[in-house]
């Protein structure tokens, strides 16, 4: 069931994302006139296909919602949390590392004593 949901979720963020981009934007633009989606020679006729998109993004922000909120249910239900995973599982304490020891540099030889 996780696995179905999960991929749901993909799914229509995927394609949420790609509907807000192709509506036209208030210029009139959008990423589908990029693809020669203008005027009376579009697909979707000579309004355009804004009322469907802007009716299907609608559509997809609800399911979107709808199954991140399923999703959360979910993960309370089975008492998942990842601040639980995190201090439950907290890394034990390491002792510091035993210093390198630094090699004895012999002392400089001072040409006046000899």
């Amino acid at each position: 069931m996780n696995g179905f949901l999960l991929t749901l979720y993909v799914i229509v963020s995927l394609l949420l994302i790609g509907v807000i981009l192709l509506q036209p934007g208030s210029k009139g633009g959008g990423l589908g006139a990029t693809f020669g989606g203008g005027g009376a020679n579009s697909a979707f006729g000579a309004r355009g296909a804004a009322p469907f998109l802007a009716k299907f993004t609608y559509w997809l922000a609800g399911i979107f919602m709808v199954v991140c909120l399923v999703i959360e249910v979910l993960i309370v239900r089975q008492n998942r949390s990842v601040l639980d995973r995190t201090s439950s599982k907290a890394p034990a304490t390491k002792a510091a590392p035993a210093p390198v020891p630094v090699p004895a540099v012999p002392a400089p030889v001072d040409p006046a004593k000899k």
